[in-house]
């Protein structure tokens, strides 16, 4: 399989590149970012990864790099960073659409999105809501294999510090012996496990894979 892979220098989408490379299964990675990949110690395999630097609001829709077998977006945002509903929407549901028609037109019949848990498309949350309205998009494209995954308070290192998101952290970790699997903390790599997973031995059909199953 050949993949695609978007949202590569995030927290789940560094891992998936990591696992995506070091699995046999996987004879290339194509993963387009908007500045270059620092892989630091990681081993490269000879051949087995391109990485287009590109602006994600122009995309080269004629590339030859859309032609692959399956793809993962892990591309994601919060309203701070993108610091406006508008700018979050184009990122969280604008770019990974017009990801999803690129591949498709070119062959792909295999994909995977990080989602969140809650995404719904008649959430009051506007996030929850976005991340609903893509799924129901995607959802419309009828790709033979579509793997949803929703994870809740994603475990991990960040290279930027997101206050709220760690000490929500610092509390679920505390509780976790006690709360219910679905809330507890969803590990980066559980995460990247899962989307690795449903493209490299994809199943027929829409398939959701909830945060209980990633903790």
């Amino acid at each position: 399989m050949r993949v695609l892979l978007a949202g590569a220098t995030g927290l789940v989408g560094a891992q998936v590149l990591r696992q995506l490379l070091g699995d046999p299964r996987c004879t290339g990675v194509v993963a387009p970012t908007r500045r270059p990949l620092a892989l630091g110690d990681m081993a490269l395999p000879a051949g087995r990864l391109r990485n287009p630097v590109q602006d994600f609001a122009a995309l080269p829709m004629d590339a030859d790099w859309w032609q692959v077998d399956a793809a993962i977006c892990a591309l994601g945002s919060t309203m701070k960073q993108a610091g406006s509903r508008e700018a979050f929407r184009q990122i969280d549901q604008g770019y990974p659409l017009a990801i999803a028609k690129a591949v498709q037109r070119n062959g792909c019949t295999v994909f995977a999105l990080n989602s969140a848990m809650g995404a719904r498309v008649d959430s009051r949350v506007f996030y929850n809501r976005v991340k609903g309205e893509l799924e129901r998009d995607l959802r419309a494209l009828d790709f033979a294999s579509l793997t949803l995954v929703r994870p809740g308070l994603i475990g991990g290192e960040r290279s930027e510090r997101r206050t709220g998101e760690h000490l929500a952290s610092v509390v679920l970790g505390a509780l976790a012996p006690v709360l219910p699997r679905a809330w507890r903390i969803n590990p980066a790599t559980h995460i990247a496990s899962a989307l690795v997973g449903a493209v490299l031995a994809p199943q027929p059909g829409v398939h959701v894979v909830g945060s209980a199953q990633l903790a």
